[in-house]
């Protein structure tokens, strides 16, 4: 009997702090019309001081784990795909399990950029396919705004931060994740990358100072492979799951640029309707904003059991990734009750507290 990984949990969680075009005109020179015309952002979230790529993916996770009625202690593996870790080591994927009580679980982060929600997303459906694992959590989270120069217009209207989390379960019937293609040119690793600090460009005084630590981007190029590495990743991946594009019922891409969506739609051949667009209320959340994107759509109620869904990305490396999969759910989960949620942030304080007093207990014993 053949083993497929379905998504039964899903949750999201975006910063308090909402960042205005309005706003960024009295920071950056430019204009809420000169944003809106070239990326469709509007507004985007950002971190605050407490937040973290593992708070938010922490919080985001509670709410996947609540939805997918699951216990902590039964999840096998904790997999974060993020660009903005909380250290260089350990994982932020470690911070996460001990955080939510996974006490059984592995945990691994993987930075693949704004593509590395779907890379983990086949990374977990295989350990549950090779029937390995049963329950497997998959995040993606980044806090892109610490890494953003606002004095450079180019790049500072376009990032938000966020997390978002889905809960794969292993399951005989032949649905959930149905193909996946990965790709990446390493080639173009420096049209879109933080060019520091790291290994090559080690934290020195005369390498700080010319802000290598904030992201560069060339926005001509990295438009152009966009656009292509959707287009393509998209009919090939729909190829390999034996589908054609008339038996996708949506496609949730990469949040970066409302252009280069609809650029990307039309070559498709798709309408309006059939691609989910958030990019105007959170700008790009790199790792998040597949994640995110997927949160929505499921919690508005635009899929049905048996729709075939399209995740596609792209970022940094370059790199690229689609995934589709059939929804097996015959109906959605309904939302959950006040007092769950009120219940949940307990349960996440508690767990919170408990780890920050086990790691004063190790210092206290060394």
């Amino acid at each position: 009997m053949s083993t497929y990984a379905e998504i039964v949990g899903w949750g999201k969680h975006v910063p308090s702090r909402v960042l205005s075009n309005e706003e960024l005109r009295r920071i950056v020179d430019t204009t809420d019309e000169w944003i809106r015309t070239r990326t469709g952002i509007s507004e985007r979230r950002i971190a605050g001081p407490k937040d973290t790529a593992s708070s938010m993916a922490t919080k985001a996770a509670l709410q996947a784990i609540e939805v997918a009625d699951l216990s902590p202690g039964k999840i096998d593996l904790v997999i974060v795909a993020t660009s903005t870790p909380d250290y260089v080591f350990p994982a932020t994927a470690s911070i996460v399990q001990d955080a939510i009580g996974a006490s059984s679980a592995g945990a691994m982060d993987i930075n693949v950029a704004c593509s590395g929600f779907v890379y983990a997303l086949s990374v977990g459906s295989n350990f549950i396919t090779s029937g390995n694992y049963r329950n497997v959590l998959v995040i993606g989270a980044d806090t892109l705004s610490r890494l953003l120069d606002y004095g450079d217009r180019s790049t500072c209207v376009l990032f938000g931060d966020g997390a978002g989390a889905v809960i794969l379960r292993a399951t005989e019937k032949p649905t959930g994740m149905l193909s996946f293609v990965l790709g990446s040119d390493g080639s173009g690793v420096d049209l879109l990358y933080v060019p520091g600090v790291g290994g090559s460009n080690p934290a020195t005084p005369e390498n700080i100072q010319p802000k290598p630590h904030f992201v560069k981007m060339n926005g001509n190029e990295v438009y152009r492979f966009a656009v292509g590495a959707i287009v393509k990743a998209t009919q090939q991946a729909v190829k390999n799951a034996g589908l054609t594009m008339d038996d996708v019922e949506l496609v949730i891409p990469h949040q970066a640029n409302a252009r280069i969506i609809a650029s990307a739609a039309k070559s498709l051949k798709l309408p309006p309707e059939k691609v989910f667009v958030n990019v105007e209320r959170y700008g790009n959340t790199s790792a998040a904003s597949v994640a995110i994107a997927l949160c929505e759509v499921i919690e508005q109620g635009l899929v049905r059991e048996g729709d075939h869904i399209v995740l596609v990305a792209f970022g940094g490396g370059l790199s690229w990734a689609a995934a589709v999969f059939q929804w097996g759910i015959p109906a959605l989960v309904p939302q959950v009750a006040w007092w769950k949620n009120l219940a949940h942030h307990f349960r996440g304080q508690e767990a919170a507290a408990k780890s920050l007093a086990k790691r004063a207990s190790r210092k206290l014993h060394r």
